[in-house]
């Protein structure tokens, strides 16, 4: 089937509304992308969970704000629908970026379940996985993998086989929903998994409320790492084999210093 190209999905027909799933970044305004903006500035109604949509009160303004609390993501989408469905312009926020582990996947399969003839804009926003390694410095300059230790719609089975893969793999790890106030024990054997496979002298990198007032930047090891706080707000990330630390930086070498001189 063939799609038509992103300008042309820009141009709608206004009888049928659009939804604009909007990445509003890792936290701070400031990294809102002007796409972004455009959109949310541009919108009748902007839905979201709470939490998000205090991060950018200014953008906020005079528009229709429909916010809702954690684990309501089908109710903001179908909210979200019910408005386009009527001509609206809807912004549905999403934290980080839309497409990984955000809305973009609900509202195109709430879509495909309605026959919505809707617009559907996605628009990308920083991720927290490359927004908090630009943080550490550079610990994704090889190949990673990102996976998330919440079982809420994952079986905990899979995901075991997935650490297991990536550890085993040599993977730069990047861990989304490490730990919350019920959830405590996942990152305990998610770190026993990836020792298992790796040095206890691994570099870890823990970013807690990235961009925001109360970030807390901590560089720890594979075999210390469970001593920082790590929460629902963290992202945790694990060095691979030749990751190291450097003067407060995490640093996963691309290969460059195998094939030239570095220190000319």
């Amino acid at each position: 089937m063939e799609r038509r190209n992103s300008s042309s999905r820009h141009k709608r027909d206004t009888s049928c509304g659009l939804i604009s799933v909007v990445g509003t970044g890792i936290g701070s305004a400031d990294n809102l992308t002007p796409r972004a903006i455009k959109a949310i500035t541009t919108a009748d109604t902007v839905v979201g969970y709470s939490t998000y949509l205090d991060l950018i009160p200014d953008l906020l303004q005079g528009k229709e704000v429909i916010t809702s609390a954690m684990m309501q993501e089908v109710d903001r989408c179908s909210k979200a629908f019910d408005l386009a469905e009527n001509g609206k312009h809807v912004v549905l926020v999403s934290g980080g970026d839309p497409g990984i582990y955000g809305m973009a996947g609900l509202i195109l399969e709430i879509a495909s379940k309605r026959n919505s003839k809707v617009a559907i804009d996605v628009i990308p926003g920083i991720a927290a996985v490359n927004g908090c390694a630009a943080i550490l410095g550079a610990p994704l300059m090889h190949d990673f993998a990102a996976i998330s230790l919440s079982d809420l719609l994952t079986p905990w089975e899979v995901i075991v086989k997935r650490l297991n893969a990536a550890a085993s793999a040599d993977f730069v790890i990047a861990l989304y929903n490490p730990k919350s106030k019920k959830r405590t024990e996942q990152i305990v054997e998610a770190r026993n998994i990836i020792l298992s496979h790796r040095s206890k002298d691994t570099p870890v990198g823990i970013v807690t409320a990235a961009s925001r007032e109360n970030e807390v930047i901590r560089l720890s090891s594979l075999e210390n790492m469970l001593e920082e706080t790590i929460g629902m707000q963290s992202t945790v990330i694990i060095g691979n084999s030749t990751t190291f630390s450097w003067n407060g930086y995490m640093i996963t070498p691309r290969g460059y210093r195998d094939k030239y001189q570095l220190n000319k």
